[in-house]
């Protein structure tokens, strides 16, 4: 859930708090689309300087030991490198505490208070890069398009 974040205050010692949103991406390996997600949603944090006001986390029910390497390939491509991630888990007090939560084809989740979506997306895992790159640009679109949603547009 939104968060709040102390900031430096006024003058007069007070302090004003600035809400912090948690945006979550997972699927069950957490080693392909939610991590092209991620990535995504990082860089859109860093350009729109949104870093202090919005936590991108991302897991999967049962992660990978590795993210796929075509997915680092395609993200590569565009300037973005995961080389450095690992899939990691992903818990149900996590996802509660999200504001909101994109599964990547692979859930029907749930959850009271916490907008939701499910991205039907296909898992790219064993697909050639020919086949992931649409993959990749279909998730872009979508991430660029819930920051502008949400932040409204660069």
């Amino acid at each position: 859930m939104t968060r709040t974040e102390p900031t430096d205050g006024p003058d007069d010692g007070s302090e004003e708090t600035e809400p912090t949103i948690t945006l979550t991406f997972m699927c069950v390996r957490n080693a392909g689309r939610s991590q092209m997600a991620t990535a995504f949603a990082e860089r859109e944090v860093a350009e729109r300087g949104l870093a202090d006001s919005v936590e991108v986390v991302t897991g999967g029910t049962a992660p990978a030991d590795e993210i796929h390497e075509v997915v680092r390939e395609a993200l590569a491509e565009v300037g973005l490198d995961v080389g450095g991630r690992t899939p990691r888990h992903v818990s149900e007090a996590t996802l509660a505490d999200s504001d909101f939560v994109a599964t990547m084809g692979c859930s029907t989740l749930e959850l009271p208070g916490v907008d939701t979506d499910d991205w039907d997306l296909d898992d790219p895992g064993e697909l050639p890069l020919e086949e992931v790159r649409p993959i990749r640009d279909e998730i872009e679109r979508r991430v660029v398009a819930l920051f502008d949603e949400r932040f409204g547009e660069r």
